[in-house]
């Protein structure tokens, strides 16, 4: 365990995390615009060093943390439930090869969280056919690419179950090296077995 003690810059950058890990789980932030409310609340309008923002795998552990504090008695019921609806939807949109992504999938979900699916078809319009068929009304908006490429991706949005759910259309090709996992060792997206399992673990 290491001895020193933590600059300036990593305890302001542990402060930002904390605040923002708090706008997720109280408002249903994203981690972006939590990160930008959270700096402001700090610093107020003053100008940020790169440096000092904390990456998104810090504020995922301080979101983890703060739901464990303040809702260990309504979290894990709400996660259980919002795994067990996007199963059931994964499993309607088998065709297009559903991948299971976000606050749903690293165990932070709570009252806010939407299900955010990534499929991969060979066109978006196949999956808009698809939903159009089984009646469902849906927003059409974009999402950045996973992979960082310019080109965003055509993002399906709509209520499913009295739940929000937003699907990230993706090509076939770019399944290929999408289930590496993170920089932080954890897996960014997760395939119907792989939320099945995680299900009948907790369900032990």
């Amino acid at each position: 365990m290491s001895t020193h003690p933590l600059s300036d810059t990593e305890l302001l950058r542990a402060e930002i995390a904390v605040a923002a890990a708090r706008l997720i789980a109280e408002d249903g932030l994203d981690y972006g615009t939590a990160k930008r409310k959270a700096v402001k609340q700090i610093l107020g309008n003053g100008k940020v060093r790169g440096n000092i923002l904390p990456d998104n795998s810090q504020i995922e552990d301080e979101v983890r943390q703060y739901n464990e504090l303040f809702f260990s008695d309504t979290q894990p019921a709400r996660l259980l439930h919002l795994r067990q609806l996007a199963v059931r939807l994964m499993a309607e949109l088998t065709p297009f090869q559903p991948h299971l992504t976000g606050a749903i999938l690293n165990g932070t979900a709570g009252e806010h969280s939407d299900i955010h699916l990534q499929l991969f078809a060979e066109s978006p319009k196949d999956v808009e056919i698809y939903l159009l068929n089984k009646g469902v009304d849906f927003d059409v908006s974009e999402s950045s690419h996973f992979k960082g490429h310019n080109e965003p991706v055509e993002t399906l949005s709509f209520i499913w179950q009295q739940e929000g759910v937003h699907l990230a259309l993706y090509e076939i090709d770019d399944l290929r090296g999408a289930l590496k996992k993170s920089p932080s060792g954890r897996n960014e997206r997760a395939d119907i077995e792989s939320v099945r399992a995680l299900l009948s673990g907790e369900n032990e």
